[in-house]
Order: C-alpha cells, then structure tokens, then sequence
C-alpha cells in the first residue's frame, strides 16, 4: 500500500493575512510548506513585526524566489537582493522588503510553522 498525500495552493490548510500579503501554509505529513506572497511596498519590519513581536524576523527561513525581488538586511549590516528561481538560506536576525513594482512570491520548506504569528 502507498501513502500518497496531494496537494495545491489553491486550497492551503491555513493563511495568515497581513497587511500588504499572506502566508498560505500547506501541511504533508509531517512537514508544512509556505507561499509568502508580498504586494510591491510590503516591508517585514512594518508589516509583520507587530505579528511577530520581535525587532527583527527571528525564522531560519529556507525556501526559493518563484517571482518577483526582495532585499534583505541581516542584524550585522549584510544585505542581498533575492530574485527569481534562487534558493536561500536566511538565518534569524533580518528585516526584508519587496523591491519594484511586482509582487514577491516565494516557498518556503523551512520555518513556515512558526513565521507571522
């Protein structure tokens, strides 16, 4: 017998709405997969920091761009721009914002439970 589970982001087990984007998370197995999808002037530190409590965005975050850009600013000062079809690793201790005028989507494999809430 096979265990099969199949899924789409079309209908995620959970969303968590904020202003300027959301967080669809789909649950397999034991592991859950995020959609961050952000709207051009979403910025973490404005819009998700309220949510989260923290100064800065505190998840180890492992995932790929599927479209648009963001930038990041770690607690040290190092920034970067990620851009379609890039894999990261992002670890605690950053601020992020959508860059240009199209929305930022990306998966995320890693720290989906635990990101804006």
């Amino acid at each position: 017998m096979h265990n099969v589970i199949l899924k789409r982001f079309d209908h995620p087990d959970e969303v968590r709405h904020f202003e300027k984007g959301k967080f669809e998370l789909v649950k397999l197995g034991n592991m859950t997969i995020g959609r961050a999808r952000y709207e051009p002037g979403w910025k973490w530190s404005t819009h998700v920091k309220p949510v989260a409590g923290t100064a800065s965005c505190e998840i180890e975050h492992v995932g790929m761009v599927v479209s648009g850009r963001a930038k990041v600013l770690m607690n040290d000062g190092t920034e970067f721009e990620l851009t379609p079809g890039e894999l990261f690793y992002i670890g605690p201790g950053h601020d992020s914002w959508v860059v240009g005028d199209e929305p930022y989507v990306s998966l995320h494999f890693m720290g989906a439970d635990d990101y804006a809430k």
